[in-house]
């Protein structure tokens, strides 16, 4: 809260409520992107996949660290350019909207419903989780934890904005990072050691540590097709867009890349740690792991700091997925279709009041969780990532995109993970893999058949290739 406070009084205008007047260092960018990206599926859902599947389930770790590399290394550098020569667009929609000249703002229309429909489900991953660590913690029932888990973290997103999100996510990455690489250090020293616990492990599961064990060719494209999210995340693109300049980006791209690997290599430490711990013993919840295995080996004071490491998780998320969403509704849907000569100040508060409505849909729905966290965070990862994917790295790099040809795969590609997901297809292969290439053929046909692009927007395009290219 003191953080949400400093933020309030750095925030001037609506750019700096939604990308913090693109001032932040490459060391907050890179850790607000890793640290909003991975939220509680990082300390509870990978650790409970792990524990519960053994290692096979590590290629959707190698598949996220691919696509985040992918992402830094090729999009970052040209989508910040882009995204200041388009009007200075401050969210992923208006670069869209800016960089094909959309009069009709159909391209905004549809990604604000995407940006609403899926962030919701996104929104109340992290609140899930938040409810259940703050029940077991405290004894309180779920409901009420819930609500005072998504009061705390709706009270500082709403006063501080982008600034407030960045910093903590800053601190609260470090935090997670810490504990992800210690709790399982410590708790395998007093299981034994490494050798006594496999082998305990192993007579309980004698195929626990085969990583191709049981994974048919579309099981391992499910896993390893996570990291095709990444190229369509609106709240990790937008650090991209915020960093103060192409300069910073090598750093962040380092410092988020180490985070990030060191981090997934600790959430699989602690599954594993947690499958010779209860080997004998199945928890009812698996992705509850981290909280039992800590409870079982550390003191209670030490427990608290592993907690708190829990719950920055998933606010480190719900921050930076309400503050998204908030974006796109108060600037692609409001500003531009309702209130063209809104004020600064109105925008602001116009954002502060939609980030409270996206979070109380986000606790309508976590309210009687009838999915895991699992569930709810690869549904809306898939939808985002087909929906936004194609767009983004088509626009960035082929000179032939149109508008037409972007609302079409956008529209491709949602619809392809809305129908894959109710027809509950998701068994046979993640949603995401067919929904990004629906949305890529959408894109490459309909722009070929479309007219082809204005030579006002052939030249911007070359432009910040070459602006890409010498800097």
């Amino acid at each position: 809260m003191i953080v949400g406070g400093i933020a309030y009084v750095a925030t001037r205008n609506f750019s700096d409520y939604v990308l913090g007047g693109r001032r932040l260092g490459g060391a907050v960018a890179a850790l607000s992107a890793g640290a909003s990206d991975m939220s509680s599926w990082l300390l509870m859902a990978l650790p409970g996949l792990v524990y519960m599947g053994g290692l096979r389930q590590i290629w959707a770790s190698i598949g996220l660290v691919l696509g985040a590399y992918g992402c830094w290394r090729f999009l970052a550098k040209r989508l910040r350019i882009y995204s200041e020569v388009a009007k200075d667009s401050v969210t992923l929609p208006a670069y869209l909207d800016n960089r094909f000249r959309d009069n009709s703002k159909m391209i905004r229309f549809v990604a604000a419903i995407a940006v609403l429909v899926f962030f919701v489900f996104y929104v109340a991953s992290g609140l899930y989780a938040a409810g259940i660590l703050l029940s077991r913690t405290f004894q309180i029932e779920y409901t009420y934890a819930l609500w005072w888990g998504a009061a705390i973290i709706m009270l500082y997103t709403t006063v501080g904005g982008f600034l407030a999100v960045s910093w903590t996510d800053f601190f609260q990455g470090n935090l997670m990072l810490i504990c992800l690489l210690l709790a399982p250090f410590f708790a395998i020293q007093q299981i034994g050691g490494w050798d006594a616990g496999l082998n305990k492990l192993l007579m309980f599961h004698p195929d626990y540590l085969e990583v191709m064990k049981d994974l048919s060719f579309w099981k391992f494209v499910s896993l390893f097709s996570w990291g095709l999210g990444y190229f369509g995340m609106p709240h990790i693109l937008v650090r991209f867009m915020a960093v103060k300049s192409v300069q910073e980006i090598p750093l962040a791209r380092r410092v988020c890349m180490s985070w990030m690997t060191l981090s997934l290599i600790g959430a699989i430490l602690v599954g594993i740690v947690g499958a010779i711990q209860f080997c004998d013993c199945p928890l009812d919840n698996h992705e509850t792991v981290f909280m039992e295995l800590s409870e079982q080996v550390f003191a209670p004071w030490i427990m608290g700091i592993i907690l708190a490491a829990i719950l920055s998780s998933s606010m480190c998320a719900i921050d930076s997925q309400m503050l998204a969403a908030s974006s796109a509704m108060t600037e692609d849907f409001y500003h531009s279709m309702f209130r063209r000569k809104a004020t600064q100040k109105e925008l602001v508060w116009v954002g502060r009041v939609t980030v409270a409505v996206i979070a109380l849909l986000g606790i309508y729905i976590a309210h009687e969780p009838r999915q895991s966290i699992m569930d709810l965070v690869a549904f809306a990862w898939a939808g985002l990532g087909a929906t936004f994917g194609a767009a983004v790295v088509l626009s960035l790099f082929w000179k032939r995109t149109t508008r037409n040809g972007v609302v079409v795969g956008m529209l491709c590609g949602g619809v392809t993970v809305l129908v894959w997901e109710f027809l509950g297809w998701s068994s046979l292969v993640y949603e995401i893999f067919p929904g990004t290439i629906a949305s890529y053929l959408g894109v490459v046909i309909t722009s070929l058949l479309d007219k082809p692009p204005s030579s006002e927007i052939l030249q911007e395009f070359e432009k910040v290739k070459t602006l890409a290219r010498t800097s």
